[in-house]
């Protein structure tokens, strides 16, 4: 899957210890502000503070800003606890537990939520590992809708992200990192670890079966384009595929350049309104041009999983490892 794409790209991505970094060390979280390309500058001040705004968990995914509320929702998946944060209540348990209860888990590694969507009609989708599910949430009640839960009569792994076109197609990944041995769990159906879209006549096709660990999922502002991270240590990327023709594909960021920084994998996305695409990874948070030039990094010196746009659309929130973290940015997010 590497291959002569994986060898072009990453020939023509620097490598970060060959480039001046311009780092501002924060009081708050200890997030540096990383430069790789000038047109950073434009996406990031050297002089924002970022904030702590939660710790003491075990590794936080999943973030969604929900804008009639005005909060923020995020997941600590090895807990199996969803929480709420915003601004005039801080930090509060929001779903325990948010897949399923542990009586109803064996053979299970994570049975929690994982990634989290807020929707345009204002519900909030959730990867279910527990159920091995996408949901649907409806916010005001509560009730949880099964959405998908099998693709030709088998069950899937445990979906891990989710996206939502503006059609209503959603797009999500199915690795196993929710059943205990992952991939040689026994109760281990799918043959592949896929990626899939389901339409809103509840069609379900797979349209990705060559990944590895797939794992973060992303649209293009113009959703030509689905970003797909593979969270493998020995293939650390994302790969960029035309939903116009989804056999024609590339490795569109390779993170092996980054793994020497520090720990973190390509993991959960968030994309701005001009298609730059913040990504988790190595030590931190990504920002790649569309082009896949690597623009900087905001260095949280840890493992990050996943980040969203919130508030008015530039405040950046990011799960790193056991603590939430905000900063603002100069950009705003596609769906903030």
């Amino acid at each position: 899957m590497l291959g002569a794409a994986g060898s072009a790209l990453a020939a023509c991505i620097a490598s970060p210890q060959d480039i001046a970094k311009s780092e501002k060390q924060t009081l708050e979280s200890d997030i540096k502000i990383d430069v790789f390309d000038a047109r950073f500058h434009d996406v990031m001040s050297d002089t924002e503070i970022a904030e702590t705004l939660s710790t003491g968990h075990k590794w936080l995914e999943g973030p969604a800003w929900d804008k009639k509320r005005q909060c923020l929702y995020f997941t600590d998946v090895p807990e199996n606890k969803a929480y709420r944060w915003s601004k005039d209540k801080s930090v509060s348990i929001f779903q325990d537990p948010s897949g399923v209860a542990a009586r109803n888990a064996e053979g299970f590694r994570e049975p929690g939520a994982n990634g989290l969507f807020y929707t345009k009609s204002g519900d909030l989708i959730l990867c279910n590992h527990g159920r091995r599910a996408v949901e649907l949430m409806n916010l005001d009640t509560f009730k949880r809708t099964l959405l998908v839960d099998s693709f030709a009569q088998k069950k899937f792994n445990s979906p891990n992200d989710v996206v939502q076109s503006l059609n209503g197609t959603l797009y999500f990944t199915d690795p196993p990192y929710g059943l205990a041995e992952l991939n040689n769990s026994p109760l281990k159906e799918m043959s592949v670890n896929g990626v899939y879209k389901l339409t809103t006549n509840k069609g379900v096709e797979r349209i990705l079966s060559d990944m590895t660990f797939p794992n973060g999922i992303a649209l293009s502002p113009d959703e030509q384009w689905l970003y797909v991270s593979q969270s493998d240590p020995d293939a650390p990327l994302i790969r960029r595929v035309n939903l116009n023709d989804p056999t024609e594909g590339s490795i569109w960021f390779d993170a092996k350049n980054y793994m020497a920084d520090g720990p973190g994998l390509p993991d959960g996305m968030a994309v701005t309104r001009e298609g730059l695409v913040f990504t988790s990874g190595p030590t931190g948070i990504y920002v790649i041009h569309p082009s896949g030039d690597v623009l900087g990094r905001l260095n949280t010196g840890r493992a990050c999983a996943n980040c969203t746009f919130g508030e008015d659309g530039s405040t950046l929130f990011i799960t790193a490892q056991d603590r939430l973290l905000k900063i603002r940015t100069k950009v705003k997010g596609l769906y903030a």
